[in-house]
């Protein structure tokens, strides 16, 4: 039985490829969610996954490797780039899943991850690597959606992606992490109005 949930561990399962890695992704989120980060270890994982340590492991060699993918995926599974054919569409689609991702328990256990201090633990600078790396990702993917609204003329030619892309998200993280506030459709609306009116061509 886990001390800790009360909840009798499940038995090691023959789990192999694909469902092995959704079952094992899906068990490091739920302890990101419920536990402090560093008692996310990969024994922990592997019993509530209910596969052998061993297995995670030979999949991803290090804990830091497997939190980040498990991040990753529940990034990607939240955000999905939608494609309406208008840009402020879908920036305002984006922007309304990443509000409720930052809503969730699995969004802020992602930025619990994404603020930890860089030396909360030794061999950190590599993990501060592989975060840095994460959000990089997620940024350029959105950036997408800006480069179709400038095919489009949607968005000036001469606009620089990423930051039209940080302008949407940099006031919903920091309603999320620091000042508070409503971040209703209304809110969502008014933002992606102000982004790519400022965007807009000249």
């Amino acid at each position: 039985m886990d001390e800790r949930t009360g909840h009798t561990a499940a038995a090691p399962l023959r789990r192999r490829g694909e469902p092995m890695r959704r079952a094992v992704l899906a068990a490091t989120v739920r302890l990101l969610v419920s536990r402090p980060y560093g008692d996310v270890t990969v024994a922990a994982v592997a019993q509530a996954a209910g596969v052998h340590e061993t297995t995670v492991y030979r999949h991803w060699r290090t804990r830091e490797n497997l939190i980040h993918d498990a991040a990753r995926a529940c990034a990607d599974r939240a955000l999905p780039l939608p494609d309406t054919g208008d840009v402020r569409t879908d920036l305002r689609t984006l922007a309304a899943s990443l509000v409720r991702l930052l809503a969730s328990p699995e969004g802020r256990a992602l930025l619990r991850i994404a603020v930890r201090p860089a030396d909360e633990a030794p061999g950190t600078k590599a993990d501060a690597q592989r975060r840095a790396a994460f959000w990089a990702d997620r940024l350029a993917r959105a950036e997408t959606l800006v480069h179709r609204g400038k095919e489009r003329g949607e968005i000036g030619a001469d606009r620089d992606a990423a930051l039209v892309i940080e302008a949407l998200c940099a006031p919903l993280l920091t309603r999320a992490l620091l000042a508070g506030g409503t971040m209703d459709d209304g809110f969502v609306a008014r933002l992606v109005d102000q982004v790519v009116d400022g965007a807009a061509p000249r």
